[in-house]
């Protein structure tokens, strides 16, 4: 799979093999850990399993693969813990066991699912009998501790999710959460599409990362492909990407104005998310930013004469929003110490993005797995070390002035030709297999895809969506808190779940 070096290995040589590559001592370097593990159907009547590891700054991606024997793998997730939901979305999905987890509870299917065969496992193996079960949630007996059921149906436009609050008084002693009530199935959808139909999908699965869906799966397409799309395609690929993360981070210094209860500094906030919302919209006809990138560049080409200048007169108001929301006293009392999330448990359980970032976890895929034109731009990568709400706002707030600055370097560098590309540039994968990779909003963002032999419709699309990831580590922040900081704390993450239920 282009751009990574694969080697298989056998079932019984998988923890060995993994301990090797991912030893405890090396977990201290963020570039060094696993991406993302997934299944996929390999002939008539074979599974394949796939874990995609970084084995450390400069050095080559590895994919390991792995046939598991009768449907079934030890389970890593006691060693690797970022592991444990991967296995949880396989066993669900395709039905493979996986001795020993700690928790092999439903993940994607919630109770109440009885099939024949899991959902993706097509005609692949024998008919199993496949049946969910209710998750298991700790006995509480003592009299004064309360649990508090709070959603799947939550107030105004949020969405769907589950979260069990077991506390005394205002002391937080357990969370549990239950995400994928609206699960769409959206990577089985890929499933025989062309690559046009393809971008269509990508762009569909979180309308607040339309760019960045969009733009890994183009990017996996043409490494399967061969396809090296022109110059001013990944130099405009790039402004949208940063308009993308300036609107979505406006957005999330509104939320968290507004879940501090400072309702003039929301509306304010949301009044600069519309502005840039308004200029998408004026430049490229939607305001989320579709119907732009097709595998090998662009759809069609875009007329950007004005659009540095409607960026200065929006920055300033931008800056003096921010900087007086950081001046606010009432708002940082309730950010200060916040859902704080340690370097440790970030790099353990998986964290990307502004989340680890703010917990001194130094990655940015932009930077240190550079695509398009970002290997010749130049940015700051910012970083906090606290790994509080406070923290997170920060990181968020650099981006703001790092997004802006890249679209002007951006726009400084473009130059005329062509948008897009049709036939292969350089050697397209043996086996028509590509991997995407993309620094989105809330952190890496991956796609997989697999063709048929033809090479003309997809066989097999993974996502990996970082607030997969970042769904995962948040209840470590939120044990032992207390209620009134949860919403907060939430907001501060600015998770996506539509992003995670895919």
């Amino acid at each position: 799979m282009r751009p990574c070096t694969s080697q298989v290995i056998g079932a019984r040589e998988l923890q060995k093999v993994l301990g090797e590559l991912l030893p405890a001592a090396t977990r201290s370097d963020p570039h060094r850990r696993l991406r993302m593990a997934y299944a996929r159907k390999a002939g008539e009547t074979d599974l394949e399993v796939l874990y995609y590891l970084s084995l450390g700054k400069g050095c080559p991606d590895l994919l390991l693969r792995v046939t598991p024997g009768q449907h079934a793998l030890p389970s890593l997730a006691n060693q690797f813990p970022a592991l444990s939901w991967y296995e949880r979305e396989m066993h669900d999905l395709f039905g493979i066991e996986f001795a020993g987890h700690p928790e092999l509870q439903p993940l994607i299917l919630h109770e109440g699912v009885t099939t024949s065969r899991p959902p993706l496992i097509g005609q692949v193996g024998a008919p199993i009998h496949y049946r969910t079960s209710p998750p298991t949630v700790p006995t509480m007996n003592a009299t004064e501790i309360q649990c508090l059921p709070f959603g799947p149906v939550r107030a105004d436009i949020v969405e769907s999710a589950q979260f069990l609050f077991y506390y005394i008084g205002e002391g937080i002693l357990h969370f549990h959460q239950r995400l994928f009530y609206k699960h769409r199935g959206m990577e089985q959808r890929f499933e025989g599409a062309s690559p046009m139909t393809g971008v269509i999908l990508a762009e569909r699965v979180s309308a607040t990362d339309t760019v960045a869906h969009a733009l890994a799966f183009c990017q996996a397409c043409e490494m399967a492909l061969g396809l090296l799309p022109p110059p001013r395609a990944l130099c405009i690929r790039a402004i949208l990407a940063e308009l993308e993360r300036l609107v979505n981070h406006l957005h999330y210094f509104a939320e968290l104005a507004r879940m501090t209860t400072l309702r003039v500094a929301a509306a304010q906030g949301s009044w600069l998310e519309e502005q840039v919302r308004q200029i998408n919209g004026a430049l490229t006809g939607s305001r989320f930013l579709r119907g732009l990138l097709g595998v090998g560049g662009l759809r069609h080409d875009l007329e950007l004469s004005g659009l540095a200048d409607r960026l200065t007169t929006l920055e300033s108001g931008v800056l003096d929003f921010l900087g007086k929301l950081e001046d606010t006293r009432s708002y940082l009392d309730r950010l200060i110490g916040t859902g704080r999330l340690s370097t440790d448990v970030a790099m353990d359980q998986g964290a990307t993005g502004p989340v680890e970032r703010a917990s001194a976890l130094d990655r940015d895929l932009r930077r240190d797995r550079p695509y398009g034109s970002y290997r010749t731009l130049r940015f700051t990568v910012p970083q906090e070390s606290s790994g509080d709400a406070l923290a997170r706002a920060r990181v968020r707030r650099a981006e703001v002035t790092e997004s802006l600055a890249l679209i002007r370097e951006s726009l400084a560098r473009l130059e005329s030709g062509p948008v897009s590309t049709v036939r292969p540039d350089e050697a397209p994968d043996p086996a028509g297999e590509g991997l995407g990779a993309v620094e989105g909003t809330r952190g890496g963002l991956y796609y997989a895809v697999h063709f048929d032999p033809d090479r003309k419709r997809l066989l097999r699309v993974k996502i990996k969506e970082p607030s997969f990831s970042n769904w995962r580590v948040f209840p470590f922040t939120v044990m032992d808190t207390n209620l009134m900081d949860y919403a907060i704390n939430e907001a501060s993450f600015g998770l996506s779940i539509a992003g995670a239920d895919r």
